[in-house]
């Protein structure tokens, strides 16, 4: 069972018992680059980089020796809407893990002389990044695909809009967002309900005033109708060996209905099995590409549906050719019920093998705290990927990938 609570302050726990000696615990933030003032773009990652630089009472070796030494892990990330710090440690070491991610969250200093320093590493990590056309071509892809949205924002920022960054600017992002109605504590390991519970209100007393007033909750926004952006067809020289490319378009944000159709929609073209159609067709079947792969990411007002590959130069028309090819069979043709039980069997025995991973678990509860609220049980999501037939699924794949929705980016 999966236990959750929201605290008078407004932030929410959620907690789930396992068998493991070893324990996980996930402290996010719902913020993100959306949440980035226009100026500063970059600085939700450079504070995530700053949050492990000096907190009231610890140096920053001090933060790195205190999970370390004791057998653990510490690591965070920046994305679109959140930002997660995350811990993996002993069981009997869950609360001095959780009082660490109190302490950077809550405590975290942002000195100038260290974000004087990390500000080269964050460049460093664009330039590399660049150099990366597999990886940057997503980035310019969701730039295009969501301006003039903050989603169209690149986490990493500019090396421009980093050096306009100081630590008044930090300090003022973090009082404004990091704010305790917008995060969850998530804990995962052998422990009671009730001493899980007992760890994160030792903490909420330890770093929140007890007469902390949480903001009242904003809207949840509404299912729209899918987005639309100006259809693209893009080349960029990129005088590399191979070619990248995406295809792709806007689709469901998380709080569509119909989400659960594309997420089974996406694996059945393009997830991570070797008997997806586009790895079978484009790499198994004719050997054009090494990977080949299909995305659905969600964010709370929108989302995007991308087919990624890489190939060699001679093959990339071929290869588009292929992959039109097979997402006009979805459109235009149901499922048999047999081929729709076997993706339905496929998709929900990965959802169980990823989610049989203590931290992945930890992750996903908090996101899903953050979301909706909630953490879907197990039973509830079996239930809705079992509810999908062969007419809804194609419905779904009309209306998200008509061909006249789809855009094309290209790195030669």
């Amino acid at each position: 069972m999966i236990h959750t609570k929201t605290f008078a302050c407004g932030l929410q726990f959620a907690f789930r018992r396992t068998r493991s000696q070893v324990a996980y615990s996930a402290l996010a933030i719902k913020s993100g680059t959306r949440n980035e003032p226009e100026a500063f773009s970059g600085i939700a990652h450079m504070t995530e980089h700053m949050l492990f630089k000096g907190t009231a009472r610890r140096t920053p070796q001090q933060i790195s020796n205190r999970l370390e030494m004791l057998g653990g892990e510490l690591n965070a990330y920046t994305a679109k809407e959140e930002t997660v710090l995350y811990s993996t440690v002993l069981r009997e070491d869950t609360a001095k893990a959780v009082d660490l991610l109190f302490e950077l969250a809550f405590t975290s200093t942002y000195p100038q002389k260290e974000l004087d320093k990390e500000r080269c590493v964050v460049i460093d990590e664009i330039n590399m990044y660049k150099d990366s056309p597999s990886e940057c071509i997503f980035e310019e892809f969701e730039r295009m695909l969501f301006e003039p949205s903050p989603l169209a924002r690149p986490i990493l920022g500019t090396t421009k809009s980093l050096k306009k960054i100081d630590s008044a600017a930090l300090q003022s992002y973090v009082r404004e967002n990091f704010r305790p109605e917008n995060m969850c504590i998530a804990i995962v390991g052998n422990l009671t309900p009730q001493r899980a519970e007992k760890i994160a209100l030792q903490a909420v007393a330890k770093y929140i005033p007890a007469d902390y007033q949480p903001a009242p909750a904003a809207a949840r926004p509404e299912a729209a109708s899918l987005a639309t952006s100006p259809r693209f067809q893009k080349e960029v020289a990129k005088k590399n060996h191979q070619i990248n490319c995406i295809i792709g378009t806007t689709a469901f944000s998380y709080y569509d209905p119909r989400r659960m159709d594309l997420i089974l929609l996406a694996n059945l073209l393009g997830g991570p099995g070797a008997n997806s159609r586009l790895n079978q067709r484009l790499r198994e079947k004719n050997a054009l590409v090494y990977a080949i792969d299909a995305s659905f990411t969600q964010f709370a007002d929108a989302g995007s549906f991308l087919i990624y590959f890489g190939c060699e130069k001679p093959n990339v028309e071929r290869c588009i050719t292929l992959v039109h090819e097979e997402v006009a069979r979805l459109r235009e043709k149901p499922l048999t019920e047999s081929a729709l039980r076997a993706a339905k069997k496929q998709l929900l025995g990965q959802l169980a093998v990823s989610s049989d991973n203590g931290e992945a678990q930890a992750l996903a509860m908090a996101k899903s705290m953050l979301v909706f609220g909630e953490v879907m049980p197990d039973e509830e999501v079996r239930r809705r990927i079992e509810a999908i037939t062969p007419e809804s699924l194609q419905k779904v794949a009309q209306d998200v990938l008509a061909e006249e929705r789809l855009s094309t980016l290209i790195f030669k």
